[in-house]
């Protein structure tokens, strides 16, 4: 985040992941942070985010790629010991604002589920064209 805030410019100035503040930031590595998103689908809902202001997953570097992962993967296993009622995860990513994407700096979503937060969790992640999610 540093780095980014250091080369200036209006774009970086203006993305909120570029000047997240370090209170927020749960956990990190020289490339990664992961931080409690502010406005949750569910609680812990987190979010994996480059320090390098990058649009895409696909400019990721191989070594950003792996940190993402790493850090994934720690937050899905410290979550349920958080929260014992988490019993899986759906991990989701919008690219380009045709998807959904809001915030212009590449960023993974892992949303803690739980039994019965909705009332038909089949499909997960195609509900995000409502009339694909369910196969029937």
């Amino acid at each position: 985040m540093e780095a980014a805030k250091a080369a200036g410019g209006d774009v970086l100035s203006e993305c909120v992941f570029c000047g997240i503040d370090i209170e927020r930031i749960i956990q990190q590595t020289d490339l990664m942070v992961a931080i409690r998103d502010l406005f949750p689908v569910t609680a812990f809902h987190t979010l994996i985010i480059p320090k390098r202001h990058v649009a895409s997953y696909f400019e990721l570097t191989d070594d950003e790629l792996g940190q993402m992962h790493a850090l994934l993967v720690t937050q899905r296993e410290a979550i349920p010991r958080i929260d014992t009622t988490v019993s899986g995860f759906n991990i989701g990513m919008n690219v380009g604002e045709d998807a959904g994407q809001t915030i212009a700096h590449c960023h993974i979503h892992l949303i803690p589920r739980r039994k019965g937060d909705t009332r038909n969790p089949r499909g997960g992640v195609r509900g995000v064209i409502p009339s694909k999610q369910d196969y029937g």
